[in-house]
């Protein structure tokens, strides 16, 4: 079995959540001893394995079945989580969604990360066969190591007792930027980080203005720092604050949890059946209640979830994607023959 991983723009999207999904996907197909290739002028391929949505995966998607090679589209992506990021995304988004639909009924199977992003997927009206399957998290890369701690509160002059909040992602209204400066304005005395870029011409005016001057104090946007800072910053905060309001999973989610660190998220339906509030993680609907909690979960008046959240991200770990990933690819190639995982991964997730 030999697998082409397409991805378009890999230097474009390398930064987001899309990027690091590749890198798994790499990791994972090693470890199952899968042979892969980046190499789009490969037509030595047994499945052709996309991720990406431009004019050119379009010409792959052309390519491989012009070929007679069985194509699975990663779904990374939907209407829901199009809408509140770049200027003109909400007119944009019904146009986006025929098109996002266009590719994925070409395909024979699709992966998408989430029983609810699945669930998304199936009310477009998509009849392929869906495996959610999580974009998963390598492990190691996250375990607390105390230079790299040193070197995240080295790098923002962090006084030893300060108290920080982190959160890492795109400057988008959806991933709840407006609400992290917000919440913070309330909290003078805690210092906010929030970890990530995005071409500021691309956003909408009123986002611009907050990241580069319209926030308070005690928020800082550093831009996209990678390496020990950000590796450091994730196991030596106080805690990770993400109040997302759409997405297909949230890697970052994923990574906080594998760092040993305490977790709050907005209660949405994307988390339904991994994360549970006040059992792996907490979550929050609105800034009053984010703050409550913030407050109570860095002065350590609730319970640590720090272990139950680091078993969570076990579940996803790079090994077990990759047995999900070679289950599809098998189902795919012969399907007469039935998998006995790839049974499990449709009864386990759905």
């Amino acid at each position: 079995m030999k697998v082409l991983l397409y991805f378009e723009s890999e230097k474009l999207l390398a930064k987001s959540g899309i990027g690091r999904a590749l890198d798994h996907q790499k990791r994972a197909l090693t470890e199952m001893g899968i042979e892969f290739t980046l190499d789009a002028k490969d037509d030595n391929y047994d499945i052709l394995h996309i991720n990406t949505y431009g004019l050119n995966s379009r010409r792959m998607i052309r390519r491989a079945l012009q070929l007679h090679k069985p194509v699975i589209y990663h779904a990374h992506s939907t209407e829901e989580d199009f809408k509140n990021s770049f200027i003109g995304s909400n007119q944009l988004a019904p146009f986006v969604k025929k098109y996002l639909v266009s590719l994925y009924r070409r395909a024979d199977h699709l992966i998408t990360p989430t029983p609810y992003a699945k669930q998304l997927l199936l009310q477009y009206g998509l009849t392929v066969p869906i495996a959610p399957i999580s974009n998963g998290i390598d492990l190691a890369n996250y375990q607390p190591v105390t230079k790299r701690e040193a070197a995240f509160r080295d790098y923002f002059n962090l006084k030893p007792a300060q108290k920080v909040v982190i959160c890492v992602g795109l400057f988008f209204k959806r991933k709840g930027l407006l609400d992290f400066v917000e919440v913070a304005r309330h909290m003078p005395d805690y210092t906010f980080i929030w970890f990530g870029d995005v071409p500021l011409y691309s956003i909408p005016r009123n986002i611009r203005k907050i990241v580069q001057t319209d926030h308070p104090a005690n928020v800082i946007f550093p831009g996209y720092i990678k390496g020990d800072v950000l590796k450091g910053a994730y196991t030596g905060a106080d805690l990770f604050f993400f109040p997302s309001y759409e997405e297909t999973e949230g890697i970052v989610v994923l990574e906080a949890l594998a760092s040993h660190q305490n977790v709050l998220v907005r209660d949405i339906p994307v988390y339904q059946g991994w994360l549970t509030d006040r059992q792996n993680c907490y979550m929050g609907r609105d800034n009053a209640e984010f703050t409550t909690l913030i407050r109570a979960i860095v002065e350590q008046s609730v319970p640590d979830l720090t272990k139950q959240g680091y078993q969570t991200a076990e579940s996803k770990s790079i090994t077990e994607i990759g047995h999900e990933l070679q289950a599809v690819y098998q189902h795919v190639l012969t399907p007469e023959k039935p998998n006995p995982r790839y049974t499990q991964l449709f009864s386990k997730r759905d």
